[in-house]
């Protein structure tokens, strides 16, 4: 699994990788550059669409990122009409001549989609199964034929050529997440889906460490916390605290000088404001958040 590293300066950013994203990663780029399209699925913060991106910018070509919606249409990815264009012409060559030509014409904007496919750019589409199946539909031609139907674009042409290099990459929540759609199974037997889940907690500690100030053994006890609470939920459809947890405490308790000691007031208030409410969520209890709050505390007490 892997994180994008920012910079202080916000300009850049660096890969923090563990062996097993690096074989994933090599793995994958192969898979692009023989002409198959990639899927990493799994739990949120896992990663998934860290690596998608880094997966991109491995073929050195412009990447282009959708994020799926239910809002999202046909429109959005292909292209639509955004207004008129007038164009006037007065002609006065001779003084007692005036000829006046007028002509007005619809203004076509590419949508995000289209300008990838006809340009070869590396399209991420981020969560595509919480955009509507019928509109993930224009995929199929896309990656089974090489061609884009141009719905509504009034072309002479029912479609247009997909560039030879163009490529995509999807990123998706598991099926029992909120506002996700089930995905049609013809666009996924198109795809190599990758499943992507935690690391173990030795990995986890090495990401969390490295995106903060904190030491290995600080950075190993909060990735072991937040994943001893994490299989608390392994019979609640997998959610909880994810990595994204761990660096919330790894980063407050770094900026705050706040010792992580499971006894310390500061981290137990620390802990029990990010991984109370996560933690709430996959508990089958009456009062989930004071089940929530119980069950942190038992664990920073042993």
């Amino acid at each position: 699994m892997s994180f994008i590293k920012k910079s202080k300066n916000n300009r850049s950013s660096q890969l923090v990788e563990s062996d097993k994203t690096e074989m994933l990663l090599k793995r994958t780029f192969n898979y692009l550059q023989a002409g198959y399209s990639i899927h990493f699925t799994g739990p949120a913060g896992t990663g998934k669409t860290s690596i998608a991106l880094a997966l991109a910018r491995k073929r050195k070509r412009p990447v282009m990122l959708i994020h799926g919606n239910h809002e999202m249409n046909n429109r959005d990815l292909i292209g639509d009409f955004t207004g008129y264009t007038s164009k006037k012409v007065i002609d006065q060559y001779v003084r007692t001549v005036y000829k006046k030509e007028e002509s007005v014409s619809e203004t076509w904007e590419n949508g995000r989609l289209l300008e990838a496919a006809l340009n070869g750019y590396t399209l991420v589409y981020d969560e595509f199964t919480r955009s509507q199946p019928t509109t993930n539909n224009l995929f199929l031609s896309i990656l089974e034929e090489g061609i884009i139907p141009l719905y509504g674009t009034k072309s002479i042409k029912p479609f247009a050529r997909v560039h030879p290099a163009f490529a995509v990459i999807f990123t998706s929540n598991p099926a029992e997440y909120a506002g996700v759609y089930q995905t049609q199974d013809a666009l996924l037997d198109r795809l190599i889906t990758i499943p992507v889940s935690y690391d173990k907690p030795e990995e986890e500690a090495h990401i969390v460490a490295e995106k903060s100030e904190l030491d290995k053994e600080e950075a190993l006890y909060i990735s072991q916390l937040v994943a001893t609470l994490r299989e608390k939920c392994s019979y609640n459809d997998g959610k909880g605290p994810s990595l994204r947890s761990s660096l919330m405490l790894a980063s407050l308790a770094s900026k705050q000088d706040i010792p992580i000691q499971p006894e310390d007031e500061g981290f137990q208030q620390l802990c029990l404001d990010i991984l109370t409410y996560p933690l709430s969520q996959c508990l089958n209890e009456d009062d989930a958040l004071k089940e929530a709050k119980k069950v942190i505390m038992e664990e920073l007490s042993k």
